[in-house]
């Protein structure tokens, strides 16, 4: 009988190749922060965060690196068109924008006095509120 060529790896859960592959990349910006672009074509555009893909890292922004769709038509009836709509970024090209001041900044998390966890301005210290 043949033996199993990977039964040493089989007890590695989460050393296996898929199990790298489904590791969440840690993003600053969720869902309906306003962010700006800071690198590639669309370089200076603000818009609002409309969904983030936390296993490739990328996010979603209103506004921001729009495509042009063909949509063939599916029925006899149906019209095809050529719709526009957003793609998304890499979460690294983004940089959070600072509620007080208006300008993108670095965040960190500071734990505040009753116990929560909140996202902090680098320059400034205040505390950037999460949309949900």
């Amino acid at each position: 009988m043949r033996d199993l060529k990977y039964r040493k790896t089989a007890g590695k859960r989460n050393r296996t190749r898929h199990g790298i592959n489904s590791e969440r990349v840690k993003m600053r910006v969720s869902k309906g922060d306003t962010v700006r672009v800071m690198r590639g074509d669309d370089r200076g555009k603000e818009g609002k965060v409309l969904r983030t893909f936390p296993k490739t890292g990328r996010v979603l922004v209103e506004g921001v690196n729009i495509v042009k769709k063909h949509r063939k038509a599916r029925t006899a009836d149906e019209q095809s068109s050529i719709t526009e709509a957003p793609a998304a970024v890499h979460a690294s090209n983004l940089m959070l924008i600072d509620a007080k001041t208006g300008e993108p900044t670095r965040t960190k998390a500071r734990i505040d006095t009753d116990g929560t966890k909140e996202r902090v301005g680098v320059r400034t210290g205040e505390p950037i509120p999460r949309i949900r």
